[in-house]
């Protein structure tokens, strides 16, 4: 898997993704309280980085929130820009941040991480942990399940990560995770977790 098939993918079905999940009125309230609770009190940067088409952000500006979304897929980038003029997003890769080292206070990667091959999780974690300020905030958001392993996501092949697993791959980035929520399945959509990590000093 690389994340230039990923841009491929969501590319040729932005249209469509946009109309399912491009307000944050199609978020989870659940979901938006954990983000907002997380990040609402970040002084200085959040970067949402796989923004998608900007909702989040743009929720997160709601609140006050010095938010930056950053996606690969231009679709989505143009359809931000023009749906929230007032928000600040540019085309950018989870793999290459171009962000200066300790510079932000918190980063949100919601589902962004989803395509990334076990092997590859580590690499962008290490990237995150190079970019955050001492204390700063990650909050993430991914498929549950019982063991790491792959499935067919309906754009493209994406993996599952227990909460426990994923947590200690935070902890060998250099996070701390400080709070952990599931969901489970319900038939129609598939379990879900989100953690929240605070940085290691130095």
């Amino acid at each position: 898997m690389t994340l230039e098939r990923v841009r491929q993918a969501y590319g040729s079905v932005a249209d469509l993704y946009i109309e399912l999940f491009g307000t944050s009125q199609q978020v989870h309230a659940d979901d938006l309280a954990f983000i907002g609770r997380h990040l609402s009190n970040r002084s200085g940067t959040v970067l949402d980085l796989g923004c998608g088409p900007g909702h989040i952000t743009n929720y997160l500006r709601s609140l006050g929130v010095d938010a930056q979304g950053i996606d690969m897929v231009p679709e989505f980038i143009a359809h931000a820009r023009a749906a929230y003029p007032d928000g600040r997003y540019q085309l950018g890769s989870l793999e290459k941040l171009d962000v200066a080292n300790h510079s932000v206070a918190g980063i949100l990667a919601w589902y962004s991480l989803i395509h990334l091959p076990w092997q590859q999780l580590g690499g962008v974690l290490d990237g995150f942990r190079r970019v955050m300020a001492p204390a700063g905030t990650l909050v993430v958001g991914f498929f549950d399940g019982d063991e790491v392993g792959a499935f067919d996501h309906k754009v493209v092949t994406a993996y599952r990560w227990p909460v426990e697993e994923f947590s200690a791959r935070l902890a060998r980035a250099g996070f701390t995770t400080v709070e952990h929520r599931r969901r489970p399945g319900d038939g129609t959509h598939r379990p879900h977790a989100m953690i929240a990590a605070i940085a290691a000093d130095g």
